[in-house]
């Protein structure tokens, strides 16, 4: 089985490609796979670190306007289509898999124009633009969100298959989980986090509520990320701290934190939603202004609809709002359990395995 992969810009669009390719890997040692790329792009570091092969074309984002950049990236984008039917034609794919981001457009287009079956993967409840404009060229469409659906032409292309995720988030229990952290209290706990970068508005609201109301009945962990970390922790002083709160830049074990805790307060990026779900945990979700398309708003309102979050917006955050809604949800047990059943119905644990199944039934008529 020969594979290519195309996704990037963020973690959203590559993290997935990569679990995708690790499942390939697990049905077919010897699939041999291709992921594309921008030199710019995150993909340029993280694909190369998880064992697999990359090559660049050029591509550039469009803006809503009418402007000189966009021009520019007309021109860019009429090289990255030649550039990537090069690099297809050179490696002769079974099929081509699309997990957003604007490097993809040119790779699945060209793909699907030379006869070779895709995919793309769509994480948002409100897809990306690059995909609403795949619609009409794929086989077919892998949704993280049922409620995406509705974006989309080709109904009948449309699958859910869930956001595939590391294979720890299912290995854990939540004793090994506190055992790890040192956890004897029996008070809850909670974990916050902005997303792999960190939120500054939501980091700023935790040291609020720390300094304004000092809790005692909760433990609180914030991964502030590393670049914001040094800003935090200078405004805050250590008696505001006590011993039942830490404040860390950065988790290499979010399967261990997320089973340790009771509640996740966190943004509301795909991957976040989905690794939360995974595990059952109940949710503030602090969607992030101003992402593209504001489709982290999407995503939380489809999981606040359902009872498994309560959504907070950026503007209306502060240390009383956080801490009014914190105690809410831990002083009533059966909200707490209420809501943790509502994010175990929409978790997909078996994400990666059910995208699997649609590229076989896709190549079930070629002979490798």
């Amino acid at each position: 089985m020969r594979v290519i992969l195309s996704g990037g810009g963020t973690g959203g669009h590559i993290y997935p490609a990569i679990s995708i390719a690790n499942k390939i890997k697990e049905k077919h040692p010897n699939a041999e796979i291709l992921f594309i790329g921008t030199e710019k792009g995150m993909e340029s570091d993280i694909v190369p670190k998880a064992g697999y092969s990359i090559k660049f074309v050029t591509v550039s984002y469009l803006k809503r306007k009418i402007s000189l950049h966009n021009i520019k990236s007309a021109g860019m984008l009429f090289k990255g289509i030649l550039e990537a039917r090069k690099i297809i034609k050179d490696f002769r794919p079974d099929i081509v898999i699309g997990t957003g981001g604007f490097v993809c457009g040119p790779v699945v287009y060209m793909a699907s124009k030379l006869g070779i079956k895709t995919i793309i993967h769509e994480q948002n409840v409100f897809p990306g633009l690059t995909n609403r404009i795949l619609d009409k060229y794929v086989d077919k469409i892998a949704l993280s969100f049922r409620e995406a659906e509705k974006y989309f032409k080709s109904k009948n292309k449309l699958v859910v298959t869930g956001n595939p995720i590391r294979g720890e988030f299912f290995n854990v229990t939540e004793e090994e989980a506190k055992k790890k952290y040192g956890i004897k209290s029996n008070l809850p706990n909670v974990l916050v986090v902005g997303g792999s970068g960190g939120a500054l508005k939501i980091n700023n609201a935790v040291v609020e509520m720390l300094k304004l109301y000092k809790p005692k009945n909760f433990n609180v962990i914030l991964v502030t990320g590393k670049r914001l970390y040094k800003n935090t922790i200078e405004n805050i002083n250590k008696e505001d701290l006590a011993n039942n709160h830490e404040i860390l830049p950065y988790i290499n074990d979010m399967p261990y934190a997320l089973k340790a805790c009771d509640l996740i307060v966190c943004s509301a990026g795909a991957i976040t939603i989905a690794e939360v779900t995974a595990v059952g945990k109940s949710a503030i979700l602090i969607p992030k202004a101003h992402t593209a398309e504001n489709h982290q708003e999407y995503n939380a309102n489809a999981m606040g609809s359902k009872g498994a979050a309560v959504v907070i917006r950026e503007d209306e955050l502060s240390g009383e709002v956080l801490n009014r809604q914190i105690e809410k949800i831990l002083n009533n047990k059966d909200t707490l359990k209420s809501m943790e059943a509502a994010s175990r119905k929409e978790g997909i644990t078996d994400a990666a395995d059910r995208i699997y199944k649609e590229i076989e039934s896709l190549l079930k008529n070629i002979n490798h």
